[in-house]
Protein backbone atom coordinates (compact mmCIF):
# COMPACT_ATOMS: atom_id res chain seq x y z
CA UNK A 1 0.00 0.00 0.00
CA UNK A 2 2.62 2.49 0.86
CA UNK A 3 4.47 1.32 -2.05
CA UNK A 4 1.77 2.16 -4.24
CA UNK A 5 1.12 5.35 -2.17
CA UNK A 6 4.98 6.22 -3.09
CA UNK A 7 4.74 5.64 -6.78
CA UNK A 8 1.45 7.91 -6.77
CA UNK A 9 3.35 10.91 -5.23
CA UNK A 10 6.51 9.48 -7.89
CA UNK A 11 4.09 10.47 -10.78
CA UNK A 12 3.00 13.68 -9.78
CA UNK A 13 6.59 14.78 -8.40
CA UNK A 14 7.43 14.01 -11.51
CA UNK A 15 4.53 15.76 -13.77
CA UNK A 16 5.19 18.80 -11.47
CA UNK A 17 8.94 19.14 -12.30
CA UNK A 18 8.17 18.35 -16.38
CA UNK A 19 5.81 21.18 -15.63
CA UNK A 20 7.87 23.87 -13.90
CA UNK A 21 10.60 22.79 -16.60
CA UNK A 22 8.83 23.99 -19.76
CA UNK A 23 7.72 27.07 -17.89
CA UNK A 24 11.26 27.96 -16.92
CA UNK A 25 12.22 27.40 -20.43
CA UNK A 26 9.74 29.60 -22.11
CA UNK A 27 10.41 32.52 -19.54
CA UNK A 28 14.22 31.83 -20.81
CA UNK A 29 12.91 32.04 -24.47
CA UNK A 30 10.79 35.26 -23.29
CA UNK A 31 13.63 37.24 -22.37
CA UNK A 32 16.13 36.41 -25.19
CA UNK A 33 13.60 37.84 -27.22
CA UNK A 34 13.31 40.82 -25.08
CA UNK A 35 16.47 41.11 -24.61
CA UNK A 36 16.90 41.26 -28.93
CA UNK A 37 14.02 43.94 -28.50
CA UNK A 38 15.87 45.97 -26.15
CA UNK A 39 18.79 45.76 -27.98
CA UNK A 40 17.59 46.90 -31.46
CA UNK A 41 15.69 49.58 -30.30
CA UNK A 42 19.05 50.90 -28.35
CA UNK A 43 21.13 50.24 -31.60
CA UNK A 44 18.31 52.45 -33.51
CA UNK A 45 18.06 54.83 -30.74
CA UNK A 46 21.45 55.73 -31.24
CA UNK A 47 21.80 55.86 -34.94
CA UNK A 48 18.79 58.20 -34.72
CA UNK A 49 20.44 60.62 -32.54
CA UNK A 50 23.04 61.32 -34.88
CA UNK A 51 20.73 62.63 -37.20
CA UNK A 52 19.31 66.35 -37.51
CA UNK A 53 15.51 67.29 -36.90
CA UNK A 54 15.14 68.48 -40.46
CA UNK A 55 16.05 64.53 -41.95
CA UNK A 56 13.84 62.69 -43.91
CA UNK A 57 12.92 59.59 -42.20
CA UNK A 58 10.75 56.93 -42.82
CA UNK A 59 8.93 54.60 -40.26
CA UNK A 60 8.41 50.80 -42.13
CA UNK A 61 4.65 49.73 -41.55
CA UNK A 62 4.48 46.56 -42.78
CA UNK A 63 5.01 46.82 -46.41
CA UNK A 64 4.32 50.42 -46.94
CA UNK A 65 6.96 53.15 -45.51
CA UNK A 66 5.31 55.98 -44.02
CA UNK A 67 7.44 59.95 -43.37
CA UNK A 68 7.65 60.43 -39.68
CA UNK A 69 9.88 63.09 -38.01
CA UNK A 70 12.81 62.00 -36.06
CA UNK A 71 11.34 62.99 -33.15
CA UNK A 72 8.75 60.45 -33.70
CA UNK A 73 11.04 57.94 -34.74
CA UNK A 74 13.13 58.12 -31.24
CA UNK A 75 10.00 58.33 -28.85
CA UNK A 76 8.87 54.82 -30.38
CA UNK A 77 12.11 53.56 -29.85
CA UNK A 78 12.71 55.13 -26.41
CA UNK A 79 8.98 53.51 -25.30
CA UNK A 80 10.19 50.57 -26.78
CA UNK A 81 13.40 50.43 -24.43
CA UNK A 82 11.44 51.26 -21.72
CA UNK A 83 8.63 48.50 -22.65
CA UNK A 84 11.59 45.74 -22.39
CA UNK A 85 13.38 46.46 -19.76
CA UNK A 86 9.89 46.62 -17.49
CA UNK A 87 9.50 42.49 -19.51
CA UNK A 88 12.59 41.80 -18.22
CA UNK A 89 12.20 42.82 -15.34
CA UNK A 90 9.42 40.73 -14.43
CA UNK A 91 10.16 37.96 -16.61
CA UNK A 92 13.55 38.26 -14.48
CA UNK A 93 11.15 37.73 -10.89
CA UNK A 94 8.79 35.13 -12.72
CA UNK A 95 12.25 32.75 -13.51
CA UNK A 96 13.63 33.01 -9.78
CA UNK A 97 10.03 32.05 -8.39
CA UNK A 98 10.19 28.87 -10.59
CA UNK A 99 14.01 28.23 -9.95
CA UNK A 100 12.31 27.81 -6.04
CA UNK A 101 9.70 26.01 -6.97
CA UNK A 102 11.86 23.52 -9.11
CA UNK A 103 14.03 23.41 -6.06
CA UNK A 104 11.84 22.93 -3.96
CA UNK A 105 9.97 19.72 -6.33
CA UNK A 106 13.51 18.09 -6.44
CA UNK A 107 13.94 18.62 -2.56
CA UNK A 108 10.79 16.72 -2.16
CA UNK A 109 11.85 13.92 -5.07
CA UNK A 110 15.04 14.02 -2.94
CA UNK A 111 13.23 12.94 0.13
CA UNK A 112 10.82 11.10 -1.12
CA UNK A 113 13.08 8.14 -3.13
CA UNK A 114 15.41 8.26 0.31
CA UNK A 115 12.55 7.28 2.33
CA UNK A 116 11.53 4.27 -0.36
CA UNK A 117 14.95 2.81 -1.53
CA UNK A 118 13.22 0.10 -3.68
CA UNK A 119 11.35 3.37 -5.81
CA UNK A 120 14.85 4.21 -6.40
CA UNK A 121 15.83 1.38 -7.36
CA UNK A 122 12.74 0.48 -9.75
CA UNK A 123 13.39 4.00 -11.37
CA UNK A 124 17.11 3.93 -11.62
CA UNK A 125 15.66 0.21 -13.51
CA UNK A 126 13.59 1.70 -16.09
CA UNK A 127 14.83 2.33 -19.40
CA UNK A 128 15.07 5.66 -20.75
CA UNK A 129 13.14 6.02 -24.32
Amino acid sequence: MADEANRAAFIEIQGRMIELTGKFKQVQTQMRNKEGEKKRAYLTLEELRHLSDDTVTYKSIGRTFVLEPVSVLMDEQEKKLKDSEAAITALQTSKEYLEKQMAEVENNLRELLQQDPGLARQIMSMSVM
